[in-house]
């Protein structure tokens, strides 16, 4: 049987030149429209002889290895031979070659709502000798996972059609609709991965994208074909999808929850706060939630139902923690409005945020060694070192109205005891009302005038008719003197960007235990300041001594890093951990929402800069 897979292509090349049916991997007819015009219905009885030489004969006038490419409308000459591209695949073809290949794409697709590459699907199958690509059934079955994964994260509706029309063909044995279907998907599909990289932020965060989109590069198509010569192309499909450890546990997740959809999902719905001893109204419901997501043992549920209880006891307020841990909750087992909000939440929408972040997960470089994520979401910073978990922290981000950008830099420098140079819009928004309504905040604040952004001269504070300052024409810039006042507390840590956003540390501590941090105008506040910047030197070989004067010192100093670190402010409200818990979070910045807008449209904020 291994035998019989691996000759398959080639057989069924040979059976295409020669006007004969395909058959699929089981060995069943498929019937084909060559270019000829031949509908044949004869069975095809799998030869085991080895066909490698015969196909390449056939074959060499119209595939050939060398550093070419595939061209999309051909030239009128009687020969065309696409232009160079290292490790391609060249095709030479007539005008009439090429009009033969697009009828037959035409008359094959009767049944195909929407193809969206024609022509280069005529060109695709002429090159393989109308060979059909989706004969392994792995290679189908694994292709056809990762467009349920795209289809379920609802970014674009299209990819859940096309994953039904699949769905549709292979079940009713349609092989030649599925096979152009599912090749012209692959485009589709192979050109949403090239253009992540500039679109994602856009397109996972709220625009979603709308189809169809560009054809992928030319090199990518020219990898398609030489997967299929070289009978790779199983590898060719798996490397389209997250090699990241991350994105294989979301997808596990996303089945298991897949299972829950088709039974009844209980409701849980009480007012008011819940504590230990409270009366529940329901608790058959809640058993049931916690049980179905993982946050009850079999064991633990089945003893509280057979002791039939009906009060919120200690065993259901630890099944609450636990659930609560997962969800970013305060950890505290009573039922608020917020736990009450996630207990709600069914399985089905649960599955579209993972397959939403499944997707986000190609967005973020995680391949260094030394790196310092934050996810804005979940509230929380993270620190490897030579691929080492080092620390983490909590952090304040920025609020809805003055977003945390997603970026990715690198600490490049620490300061202690930082001047803070207001931005504009706080200064306008923020300070300047405030000092018109009293003139002593300034002086109060700690806040210096200076003459401009490109001026050090200082302007005397009782100088300025505070009362009839214009707030939008204001001439001067306000620094704020380091000190315990000071916004930025005694670390800063700079991370160079257009945005000019940075971490640092805040003497506002006590925001630090509230469940939902987005607090700031953009720049992130670390809790732990004081440690990162004792790691982050200790790592450069600065000693723990000098990093204890510098702390002790008023004065400003700038030290940089020898060993300057990543830093990626990330975006994910669901993700699976290290133990194989699913987590979720408030989707603070409401980028799980989809408008479908255009896929240019750019939906990140303004960003204020602290």
């Amino acid at each position: 049987m291994a035998m019989r897979k691996q000759c398959s292509l080639s057989v069924a090349l040979v059976l295409a030149l020669s006007g004969q049916p395909w058959a699929n991997a089981d060995g069943n007819t498929v019937p084909i429209i060559s270019p000829q015009g031949l509908d044949s219905q004869d069975s095809v009885t799998q030869s085991t002889k080895p066909v490698t030489s015969l196909v390449s004969q056939q074959t060499s006038s119209r595939v050939i290895h060398s550093a070419s490419t595939l061209t999309s409308t051909p030239p009128s000459s009687t020969s065309i031979e696409s232009p160079q591209v290292p490790g391609a695949v060249s095709i030479k073809s007539s005008p009439l070659e090429m009009q033969k290949a697009k009828s037959w794409v035409s008359e094959v697709s009767r049944n195909v709502r929407d193809l969206q590459y024609v022509d280069k699907l005529a060109q695709i199958y002429y090159a393989v000798g109308y060979t059909p690509l989706w004969q392994d059934s792995f290679v189908a079955n694994e292709f056809e996972d990762q467009i349920r994964i795209l289809a379920l994260a609802g970014i674009e509706p299209e990819f859940a059609r096309r994953y039904a029309m699949l769905q549709h063909f292979k079940q009713g044995n349609d092989w030649r609709q599925y096979d152009l279907l599912a090749t012209d998907t692959l485009l589709s599909y192979m050109s949403y991965v090239e253009s992540l990289p500039k679109y994602g932020k856009q397109w996972l965060f709220g625009s979603g994208l709308a189809m169809p989109l560009p054809l992928p590069s030319e090199a990518a198509i020219a990898r398609i074909l030489s997967a299929v010569e070289t009978n790779r192309l199983r590898y060719f499909i798996t490397s389209l999808k997250p090699l990241d450890e991350s994105y294989t546990r979301m997808v596990l997740a996303i089945n298991e929850l897949q299972q829950l959809e088709s039974t009844t999902w209980p409701t849980f719905y009480q007012r008011g706060i819940i504590r230990i001893g409270a009366p529940l109204k329901q608790p058959e419901a809640l058993i049931t939630v916690l049980h179905q997501l993982g946050d009850l043992t079999d064991y633990q549920a089945e003893s509280l139902r057979a002791s039939n209880i009906r009060h919120y006891n200690i065993d259901l307020v630890q099944g609450v923690k636990s659930f609560q841990q997962r969800h970013g909750l305060k950890v505290d087992g009573v039922i608020g409005p917020k736990t009450r909000y996630w207990l709600a939440l069914s399985p089905k929408q649960r599955v579209r945020v993972l397959a939403l972040n499944t997707q986000r997960v190609r967005l973020w470089p995680m391949n260094s060694p030394s790196v310092l994520i934050v996810n804005i979401p979940g509230y929380e910073m993270n620190l490897w070192l030579d691929n080492k978990h080092v620390m983490d922290s909590r952090v304040i981000v920025g609020r809805p109205d003055r977003r945390t950008p997603l970026m990715s830099s690198s600490i490049n420098s620490v300061v202690f005891n930082p001047y803070w140079n207001v931005p504009i819009s706080i200064m306008q928004k923020d300070i300047l009302p405030k000092a018109k309504y009293d003139s002593s905040y300034i002086t109060r604040k700690n806040f210096a005038v200076i003459r401009s952004w490109t001026s050090s001269e200082q302007i005397p504070v009782s100088a300025i008719d505070w009362r009839n300052v214009s707030v939008k024409s204001f001439p001067y810039r306000l620094r704020q003197k380091p000190g315990a006042r000071n916004a930025l507390g005694r670390y800063k840590f700079n991370i160079p960007n257009k945005n000019a956003i940075y971490l640092h540390d805040t003497p506002a501590k006590s925001l630090f235990s509230e469940d939902g941090r987005a607090f700031s105008s953009g720049c992130v506040r670390v809790e732990h300041a004081d440690d990162l910047a004792m790691v982050l030197l200790n790592y450069s070989g600065v000693s723990e001594q000098r990093v204890n004067t510098l702390s002790s010192r008023s004065s400003t100093k700038t030290v940089g890093l020898k060993h300057k670190v990543q830093v990626h402010l990330i975006y994910q409200t669901a993700w699976v951990d290290d133990e194989g818990l699913v987590n979720f979070r408030d989707d603070v910045y409401l980028y799980d929402k989809m408008s479908y807008a255009s896929q240019t449209e750019q939906k990140l904020t303004t960003v204020y800069k602290e």
